[in-house]
């Protein structure tokens, strides 16, 4: 009788694993593999440092680009800390504020009014880097060539009534400060002055709606499109700019207020150290910044009151 419950047992055992190894279309030694990958997996993961520092940036630009250029800011932060980096990207400027926010990052790469957001958000959050080049930051107002507008040192009137994007509700250099020099240059809000106002959602999409003619004027970043006209993917026979605003401060590094509990008391200094001494070409290029200074929150005050001003910030919260 056991003998013939073991005879049973193991032909039911061999017939198991021969229906798996049929179904897979690897064999029989995938599902092995499979299996030892699984479990080095898991003791790798259960010997990991489990305090990994997560960084992300606003998306001002497509993802592919911001992955490649991130992943590179990761590898350098991880080799000047000594612990593991890990860059994640997120789909809009919103849900940057609140991966910081609920501590899913510990760091960002924010533009002036997502960074005033995010700090709003979580007390003792700090601005601790920006880019040599921001304390200056401007727009640029551009034009399709059918609407016949010519570059000014003012900005041209004739813009009224015509179909106008932005970028990023969120963004300061795509929507906040046009909409704001809007505002005072031409005496009226957007919505009034505008036969049709679009958010593009970032700078690369706002100069490809411009320069299609799917909107004939829109705000954008002065950089993105100094880049994207160094490297030859401006058609500067379909779209030009027309205005360049005033500047302003805009994009900074801000990091939780917390950091130092978990990787230890001189952790923000050292951190903010590695960001300004952040020096290699090609890491500044992928900004493009030509180097990083040091920054406060101070600093982002006259964007906390544009924001406030224009209606995007509740000054009682």
């Amino acid at each position: 009788m056991q003998i013939q419950l073991l005879r049973s047992f193991v032909t039911l055992t061999l017939l198991f694993v021969a229906s798996i190894s049929s179904a897979s279309p690897f064999g029989l030694s995938s599902v092995a593999a499979v299996v030892s990958t699984s479990a080095a997996d898991s003791s790798s993961a259960s010997s990991a440092n489990p305090k990994t520092f997560v960084f992300s940036a606003i998306p001002d630009q497509d993802e592919a680009n911001l992955q490649e250029r991130f992943d590179k800011v990761a590898v350098y932060l991880q080799d000047q800390l000594g612990i593991e980096v890990r860059y994640i990207p997120v789909k809009s400027y919103s849900a940057a504020v609140t991966a910081f926010r609920n501590n899913q990052v510990q760091l960002a790469w924010f533009g002036g009014l997502s960074g005033v957001q995010a700090r709003r958000l979580v007390p003792g959050s700090q601005a601790i880097a920006q880019g040599s080049e921001d304390p200056f930051f401007s727009s640029y107002i551009i034009a399709h060539s059918s609407t016949g507008i010519e570059p000014s040192d003012n900005l041209p009137a004739a813009i009224k009534g015509k179909t106008f994007t932005f970028g990023s509700k969120g963004s300061t250099s795509g929507r906040l400060m046009p909409e704001h020099f809007i505002r005072e240059n031409l005496g009226d809000t957007p919505d009034q002055l505008f036969s049709k106002v679009g958010y593009s959602g970032d700078h690369s999409r706002t100069i490809a709606l411009v320069q299609s003619g799917a909107y004939e004027v829109g705000a954008v970043n002065y950089k993105v499109w100094d880049k994207q006209l160094a490297a030859g993917e401006i058609d500067s026979n379909k779209v030009k700019v027309i205005w360049r605003t005033p500047s302003y401060p805009d994009y900074q590094w801000t990091v939780r207020g917390d950091v130092n509990d978990s990787w230890g008391p001189d952790f923000q200094a050292r951190l903010t150290e590695a960001l300004l001494g952040m020096d290699d070409p090609d890491l500044l290029a992928s900004f493009p910044r030509s180097g990083f200074i040091a920054a406060d929150n101070e600093l982002y005050q006259p964007i906390l009151d544009t924001a406030i001003s224009v209606g995007i910030i509740d000054a009682g919260k």
